[in-house]
């Protein structure tokens, strides 16, 4: 039996993906998020706390989903799960990061101004949409 693995997060893109291929060719991306939490601490002070997470894609479409409209700035929510890696560096010390695997990705939209822009951003959703259809028929090898 699996454990539950499941994480939700939103955030903004930080950098826009970095799409690179593995030895088997499948198409991955990486990108970061920014993730703010807001809390008073016990002086009654306002903190504004900022989190960093590497999301990763895999799959053709996917990658090629979110290298077109993950921009920096744009908001995200991302479903996936917890992923960590393990290595020894060069100088055999055991190191490790743990990052999110994206299974589901929702744009947030650009707040648009004018009339113009609201085509734009009506023309986008509708494209967002095809690629989520499709994305869900596509399978990915890890």
């Amino acid at each position: 039996m699996n454990a539950m693995n499941q994480i939700i997060i939103e955030g903004n893109v930080v950098r826009p993906p970095v799409l690179r291929e593995t030895s088997r060719g499948t198409k991955v991306s990486v990108m970061p998020i920014a993730v703010n939490h807001f809390y008073r601490d016990s002086s009654g002070k306002d903190v504004d706390e900022v989190g960093f997470y590497d999301i990763e894609t895999w799959g053709e479409k996917f990658s090629a989903l979110m290298t077109k409209y993950a921009v920096q700035g744009r908001g995200v929510r991302v479903i996936g799960r917890l992923k960590q890696d393990r290595w020894k560096d060069e100088n055999g010390k055991s190191r490790s990061k743990v990052f999110i695997v994206a299974e589901h990705v929702d744009f947030k939209p650009f707040k648009k101004k004018d009339s113009a822009a609201e085509e734009d951003a009506a023309a986008e959703q509708k494209n967002l949409a095809i690629a989520a259809e499709g994305l869900a028929q596509e399978e990915c090898v890890f």
